[in-house]
């Protein structure tokens, strides 16, 4: 029969595959519906006996099923006018799954005498699922998880015995070894990848053979929890390395959560955030409960970077000083900022703390100069004695704009230092558009300053917590005023 395809699905394909209407050869579709899987193969060689197979467009679900249980043949060819033509070929019970869901097995258990391991497949897809409600406390995350491990494109690669391992596409080794066991993915150390080594960020493709290298004991690295550094695909991975922290001594996860909050507002130049204030902003009544959370993986450095630089404490301090500007909405500037009730006026961005995307900013109207954009928290600003030239800012529609931000990085000397950091900051896609080395004479402590330019805070946190992963590094953060 024909199937029939909308419109949105064609364009949500060409959005994920990064192609041109040309290349979607599933445009026209038919469907072959037979009574056994054997019967499945053998029209499959039938269609490619009267039609050229299109090359990388076939994909055996029946062999290699989806998690949700979805199975079919799926091939493109050439068809008899010259245009490409999908072939769905699938059994009556895959149709009814397909179709139905696997809730579509109830309405003909009746008709079963004997145990359906396929039945009972789904039964235990349906326990997992309920298992990772349980584990994951906000719905947001479930329902992002359900789209991460189930509904997003496959790879499936192979255990060294030879097993497959079917996993969400953009899977790393970390996330295989979870897969396999939880243990290993504990004592998860290296991995190799058809004999090579390879990183634990490593995104596995299809066909990998994947063997994970581990030690005897230890646990799981908290970098594993940051999405930054992109160690961890799926929320099952995500679930058990947060189990394994919380079973960790709650006063030694206050502790590591306590330096991982201050080494992050360190980064961020915000030492002076309440932290009680911040753990009610997270939702935690007590700032101890809010530091475990940190330490158990429940809240990594992404999130609190956005609390704190959303500005939260600093709206309400400058609130004011801004009471006697207008309640206009923000009408769009010709820049990237626009201010309050008025366009067209000239802006620029302070040199003195160089704000970012992301950042609270507020404007200084400076006579024949137009306005210049601060940090809310610039120190600048803040000594300013004639209050009444503040004027209220915000961040307009200008993507991909680049920014310059400086910032220091602190680590013991060696040869190839900041040869290794503008190496990592080019493969960010970022400029460095300056850098300064000198080295102390107590310590062999060398400081580094460098420009980059920076499209939002959250790239910016993204590189200075890479940054700090560079061997010999002590810490890397930003610099303002």
């Amino acid at each position: 029969s024909s199937r029939p395809k909308h419109i949105y699905s064609i364009y949500r394909k060409m959005q994920r595959k990064g192609v041109d209407f040309d290349q979607i050869y599933d445009v026209r579709a038919v469907r072959i519906i037979v009574n056994t899987i054997a019967e499945c193969y053998a029209a499959l060689g039938i269609v490619h006996s009267l039609w050229k197979p299109i090359p990388r467009e076939f994909d055996d679900f029946i062999a290699t099923p989806k998690d949700n249980m979805y199975r079919s043949l799926h091939t493109a060819v050439v068809g008899p006018d010259g245009k490409p033509l999908e072939v769905q070929i699938r059994t009556w019970e895959m149709h009814r799954t397909a179709e139905y869901g696997i809730a579509a097995h109830w309405r003909y258990k009746e008709q079963l005498t004997k145990r359906d391991v396929d039945f009972e497949n789904k039964i235990a897809w349906l326990r997992q699922i309920m298992e990772w409600r349980k584990e994951v406390t906000d719905a947001r995350e479930f329902v992002d998880s359900l789209k991460t491990d189930v509904f997003q494109d496959r790879v499936y690669v192979f255990t060294p015995q030879g097993d497959v391992i079917d996993l969400p596409a953009g899977a790393t080794p970390v996330d295989f070894a979870y897969h396999v066991h939880t243990e290993i993915g504990h004592r998860c150390r290296g991995a190799r990848v058809n004999g090579r080594i390879v990183s634990l960020d490593y995104q596995l493709q299809n066909g990998d053979q994947v063997e994970i290298i581990t030690a005897k004991r230890g646990g799981p690295s908290r970098d594993w929890l940051n999405p930054q550094l992109n160690y961890v695909k799926t929320s099952r991975a995500r679930s058990k390395i947060r189990q394994w922290f919380r079973r960790q001594d709650r006063e030694q996860n206050i502790q590591l959560g306590r330096e991982i909050l201050e080494r992050e507002l360190k980064r961020l130049n915000a030492e002076d955030t309440n932290i009680d204030e911040l753990a009610i902003a997270f939702g935690y009544e007590k700032a101890d409960d809010f530091l475990a959370a940190i330490g158990y993986g429940d809240i990594n450095s992404q999130q609190i970077a956005t609390k704190v630089l959303a500005g939260e404490r600093l709206r309400v301090q400058q609130e004011e000083k801004l009471a006697a500007l207008s309640e206009a909405k923000p009408a769009p500037a010709a820049g990237d900022v626009s201010v309050m009730g008025t366009s067209g006026l000239l802006t620029k961005l302070a040199g003195c703390c160089n704000p970012l995307p992301g950042d609270p900013i507020v404007g200084y109207v400076t006579r024949g100069k137009g306005v210049t954009i601060h940090r809310q928290d610039c120190p600048n600003v803040l000594r300013l004695q004639d209050k009444e030239r503040l004027i209220a800012v915000d961040w307009g529609s200008a993507e991909d704009q680049a920014y310059p931000v400086m910032i220091v990085v602190k680590a013991f000397n060696r040869g190839g230092l900041l040869r290794d950091i503008a190496a990592l900051v080019a493969d960010e896609g970022i400029d460095m558009s300056s850098a300064h080395a000198i080295t102390g004479e107590k310590g062999n402590i060398a400081t580094i300053t460098a420009t980059l330019e920076i499209t939002s805070v959250a790239q910016l946190s993204r590189v200075l917590a890479m940054i700090e992963r560079i061997p010999n590094v002590i810490e890397a953060r930003r610099l303002v005023g």
